[in-house]
């Protein structure tokens, strides 16, 4: 509703095409240049405190342009100014709204819970702008500001009496740019969130042809009018709805992998169709498919986005799996409008439609895990390093040494088993890491790498997680006293 008001005052305010664009321009670029510190601020701040925070914010920005419409005093730099605001607490919003979700439900309603959460936005998102419209007629784009004004009174307060348990951080805190640091870094070395980020980016960039092309296939091949353009968004919104309804007995049978399969092709087809037929009630009938495949495909991409991130960094995971969400939908709308423009409509749509399936042959490559098979539990196995004097949690960088002593005939063995300690030293913290052997004593092993700072490789140790016990049982296998070596901790010296 909020869209539409801002876009219709826009319109009145001025004929200048670009400046109607420059709206939606500014309520998304906050996301796209906020996404990594609100994805820090979700992890190291209090999370209600944070929410509270810009919801109140966002409250305020809403309330300020329903007043300066009552005033009359509204210029559309002022109102891009003012969407630009209310963009910036959406932004510092979304990841730690995401984030909470693990915390408010069970981790076996864990997917019913993101479900439906898909569902409310996909129905706001076709039943939202009808309503706008229809109070925008009536009362004009200040009284939707005002409602807007008005609805976050009711998810302030339902924040502020949520009485949430916090644990205690025993650790050195986080600063914001190591906190992205780490994020980014966690990502690049966590192979489950690579898979579920690029699906998402293939997924979302094809699909964003049938949302983008659809108000112009409607008007110029249909015929049809604004009404008729929100009959098909609506037909989108109920098929979300019908399929979540579907999705909570189909996930017995299907694993997330599957239904991003499945989805993707009953999108696929509901592109085509829509490519295709000059008849009305079937392409309604197509775009009631597609909203069962929306919402197959966005369900399972979050619930294993949610379930891919630990704790510490589950902030920072969502704003990227934000990111590159709307990111996908931001340039391949433009990209297809491109297509439509060079070749027509039609063709457009059939190559998102083949886009679509095309991408699926990641699956083979990116598989899309549940949540069983990943268990990222903190685990406490690994005792905590000893200093002999209190220590300067900034002080660093740090070297870690572990000497291993293996049987010689299973270095080989052990050789694979360090490609993935490599791998989750460099997730978790590190950012040099070697191994290194002793040609005069064969079995010889000496493991070494280096943490920015003290405070981080205490933080490290708190990372490791109940799915990295398998790879230290294969190396404790490969040992010969069965039990892996106390570490050594070496921090830098500043020689002046």
């Amino acid at each position: 509703m909020q869209d539409v008001g801002e876009s219709w005052l826009m319109v009145s305010l001025t004929k200048s095409p670009i400046l109607v664009a420059l709206v939606e321009t500014a309520g998304s670029l906050p996301v796209v240049l906020l996404a990594l510190p609100a994805g820090a601020f979700a992890d190291l701040i209090d999370r209600r405190k944070l929410l509270l925070v810009t919801q109140l914010w966002m409250m305020v920005a809403a309330a300020a342009m329903s007043a300066l419409t009552f005033a009359g005093v509204m210029t559309p730099w002022l109102l891009l100014s003012m969407t630009f605001t209310l963009g910036l607490g959406a932004a510092i919003n979304s990841p730690a709204w995401q984030a909470i979700t693990p915390e408010l439900v069970p981790q076996g309603e864990l997917p019913e819970a993101v479900t439906l959460s898909s569902v409310a936005f996909n129905v706001s998102r076709a039943v939202g702008p009808a309503i706008g419209g229809l109070i925008v007629a009536a009362a004009g784009s200040r009284f939707v500001f005002l409602l807007n004004a008005a609805s976050f009174l009711g998810v302030i307060t339902v924040i502020y009496r949520w009485d949430r348990k916090r644990e205690k951080q025993s650790r050195p805190s986080e600063h914001v740019w190591g906190a992205m640091r780490a994020g980014l870094r966690y990502t690049r070395h966590a192979p489950e969130v690579q898979a579920v980020l690029l699906r998402t980016a293939a997924f979302t960039f094809c699909a964003s042809g049938l949302w983008a092309l659809l108000p112009l296939q409607s008007r110029v091949t249909l015929g049809l009018g604004s009404f008729g353009y929100g009959v098909l968004l609506g037909c989108l919104g109920s098929g979300a709805l019908l399929g979540a309804v579907v999705l909570s007995r189909v996930r017995a049978a299907m694993t997330n992998d599957l239904l991003v399969v499945v989805g993707s092709a009953l999108f696929a087809v509901a592109t085509f169709v829509l490519a295709q037929s000059p008849m009305v009630l079937v392409t309604a009938a197509a775009m009631l498919l597609g909203g069962i495949g929306w919402i197959a495909c966005m369900s399972s991409f979050n619930t294993v986005a949610q379930a891919v991130s630990p704790a510490w960094a589950r902030g920072r995971v969502l704003a990227l799996f934000t990111l590159v969400l709307l990111g996908g939908l931001a340039a391949g709308s433009a990209g297809w409008g491109i297509v439509a423009t060079r070749l027509n409509i039609k063709y457009a749509l059939d190559i998102a439609a083949v886009g679509l399936l095309l991408g699926l042959a990641f699956r083979f490559r990116y598989r899309l895990i549940g949540s069983e098979e990943l268990t990222l539990t903190p685990w406490v196995h690994w005792p905590e390093p000893v200093s002999v004097v209190e220590t300067d949690p900034d002080r660093g960088p740090v070297l870690v040494v572990l000497e291993y002593q293996i049987d010689p005939k299973r270095a080989k063995e052990f050789r694979q088993a360090m490609r993935e300690v490599r791998r989750i030293r460099r997730r978790d913290g590190a950012f040099r890491w070697g191994l290194y052997s002793d040609p005069a004593s064969p079995g010889r092993f000496v493991e070494t790498y280096l943490v920015e700072s003290w405070g981080e490789h205490l933080r490290q140790h708190a990372r490791i997680t109940e799915a990295d016990r398998k790879i230290e049982q294969r190396i404790v296998a490969c040992l010969l006293d069965n039990a892996l070596p106390p570490a050594k901790h070496l921090v830098a010296e500043r020689l002046r």
